[in-house]
């Protein structure tokens, strides 16, 4: 069992450092992950939902699956936007289904190494790598609105207080921001 101590670093090198250690299997820093973001995905899950005990069962559902999958997450600055993305489908599936599936005895296995290919591993590394050239080619806002959300994993919210923007706004500038983004990818795809 380890004992992470991080003083004096910056949340996002801690983050990064727990991630990384989840990915090895340990089940600690798994832990403090759920502890840092708990309240983000129920929060996510909350706002699709609108019932506080379906949120909470989507919560755990959401880090039953990441804890499984983490493995496969190949890039530990997208945890965030990763658990949020998860969070945000699993609700709008149970929403869509209205009622909750079973969870199978396989669920609560150990996650396993994936089973990715050398040529999926390629395209992977490439597509990720054709993603930060599109943002490096966004304007600076549009770039800082994109990381904030799906990088940083940060709140419509919490990007209206650090953009000093409504809320209104901060779902402008994200439509717009992905919207250019896919432009770009489109132009260096062709």
């Amino acid at each position: 069992m380890k004992t992470f101590e991080f003083e004096n670093e910056d949340p996002q090198t801690v983050q990064l450092r727990l991630v990384s250690a989840a990915q090895q299997g340990d089940r600690d820093a798994f832990g403090r992950l759920f502890e840092q973001f708990q309240r983000a995905v129920h929060a996510v899950a909350f706002r699709r939902l609108g019932d506080r005990a379906e949120a909470q069962e989507v919560c755990q559902d959401v880090f039953i699956q990441a804890m499984r999958k983490i493995g496969q997450l190949r890039d530990p600055r997208c945890f965030a936007g990763w658990l949020r993305s998860m969070a945000s489908r699993m609700s709008l599936n149970r929403a869509v289904r209205g009622s909750r599936m079973p969870i199978l005895p396989e669920t609560f296995e150990v996650a396993c190494p994936s089973q990715q290919t050398p040529l999926g591993d390629i395209l992977e590394e490439e597509c990720r790598a054709q993603v930060h050239s599109g943002l490096d080619r966004l304007s600076t806002l549009d770039r800082e609105t994109l990381v904030a959300f799906y990088f940083d994993g940060r709140s419509l919210l919490e990007m209206s207080a650090q953009f000093r923007s409504p809320v209104g706004t901060i779902k402008r500038r994200l439509h717009v921001a992905r919207k250019r983004l896919a432009r770009e990818l489109a132009t260096t795809m062709v």
